[in-house]
């Protein structure tokens, strides 16, 4: 083997660096194509499940019906509140006449 310049030696161990920065980022865009494919699959199987429960996949719609849903809640909690607070007022009325 001949001798190796200093100019060599240095290309050489460069390339050695740049081969090795090239597998490391080779191997992040295998794992990034991976979560990508994972996610995809997810987000679809997630698709798949609100059309079936909610009949829609679209997002403002589901939007819409988490809003009705909650709208709905308060006011059934509000008639709640209001049915209790008239049962303990019957029942110290009861307490009351005795």
């Amino acid at each position: 083997m001949t001798n190796l310049t200093r100019l060599e030696i240095d290309q050489l161990r460069r390339l050695e660096e740049m081969r090795k920065t090239f597998d490391k980022l080779r191997a992040e865009r295998i794992r990034a194509e991976g979560e990508v494919e994972r996610l995809t699959r997810e987000l679809e199987d997630a698709r798949a499940l609100a059309l079936s429960e909610l009949g829609t996949d679209d997002e403002g719609q589901i939007q819409s019906l988490i809003e009705q849903a909650q709208a709905k809640n308060a006011k059934l909690a509000e008639e709640f509140g209001a049915s209790l607070r008239e049962v303990e007022t019957r029942l110290r009325q009861l307490g009351d006449e005795r």
